[in-house]
């Protein structure tokens, strides 16, 4: 892979996949990874990897509107996975994707254990780098009870579609649990290769005026800078679980600037993910890798990798303030 185009300081190991960045679009953020392509100044070589859409096995039409929500500091979504299928995306999408300029990671949905392996299946005989596992979510035959939520059902899944494929397996951990480092250790132990914390939040926007749910769906995931602080949090618990098994982390959540993606990293971060911020600023990725670059000068550091997991905590901590 060319890396011309960025700091080779910056190239990062992941699963075995070597990333021309340590920056990586989310999931849903830029659609099946032709979208950005048309913006001009705008290269997938300054991305480490794009994750495509989450794909289900049948088509999905998605949730009715409103489907997005602008909130203070963040964004409500629920798009409700609205997707092509699966032999779509693998038939005629992915012939057009250009694998020399970046990695690009699928995005595994499904209702049920089944669908996940099937549709792990046909990503792993075709050309994509890596498959990223969404278990945020319902399994439909556990009363709707989101797969992530359970260290149980999330092993389950990782499990089945371990067996399923050969291709670096990336499990994507939600924060609406209780214990997000045990998930995250039973994921290990069914074989996952790497992690991707954190998933959104749920939430809700209320139209005071009509006392009615603003998102067509009653409730969405809620992304943007609001969520930051937990997110991060959440990357550290679960690298003080996966730095043990060499398992490495893409850190996401409210990553809006080089300050941001470098709170992730030193949190345990091996990458970081961008995803709202993109809808503002399509090019916001060269910024962040000129400001990640900028501080690799400023510490006299000599490549990115050296501030993974390097933060200094200080004594007791207390939840209690």
């Amino acid at each position: 892979m060319n890396l011309s185009v960025v700091d080779k300081r910056l190239a990062v190991d992941f699963c075995g996949l070597e990333l021309a960045s340590p920056l990586v679009l989310l999931s849903g953020c830029v659609g099946f990874g032709e979208e950005y392509t048309r913006i001009e100044a705008f290269s997938n070589r300054e991305v480490g990897a794009i994750c495509l859409k989450g794909t289900t096995l049948a088509p999905r039409l998605g949730n009715p509107p409103h489907r997005v929500y602008e909130t203070p500091c963040g964004m409500l979504n629920a798009i409700g996975l609205q997707n092509p299928g699966a032999h779509q995306v693998v038939n005629e999408i992915l012939p057009q994707l250009d694998f020399s300029e970046t990695r690009f990671i699928a995005n595994v949905s499904g209702s049920t254990v089944e669908e996940y392996v099937e549709v792990a299946r046909l990503f792993d005989d075709s050309p994509i780098d890596a498959i990223e596992i969404n278990i945020s979510c319902p399994n439909v035959k556990e009363g709707g009870v989101a797969f992530g939520n359970d260290p149980d059902m999330s092993a389950r899944v990782v499990e089945a579609c371990r067996a399923a494929t050969n291709k670096p397996l990336i499990t994507k951990l939600s924060p609406n649990q209780t214990d997000i480092a045990e998930n995250a250790r039973r994921c290990i132990e069914a074989g996952t290769d790497g992690f991707a914390v954190i998933n959104t939040l749920m939430g809700m926007a209320i139209d005071v005026e009509q006392r009615e749910p603003i998102i067509g769906n009653n409730q969405g995931g809620l992304s943007g800078p609001a969520i930051k602080p937990l997110a991060v949090l959440k990357t550290h618990q679960v690298y003080q679980v996966a730095r043990p098994h060499g398992i490495p982390i893409i850190g996401q959540g409210g990553v809006a600037s080089a300050q941001d993606a470098l709170e992730f990293l030193i949190a345990g971060a091996t990458a970081v993910g961008v995803g709202t911020a993109l809808f503002y600023d399509p090019l916001i990725v060269g910024k962040i890798n000129a400001g990640l670059a900028a501080y690799l000068d400023r510490h006299g550091l000599d490549h990115i990798s050296h501030l993974t997991g390097s933060l200094m905590l200080h004594g007791a901590t207390s939840a209690c303030g």
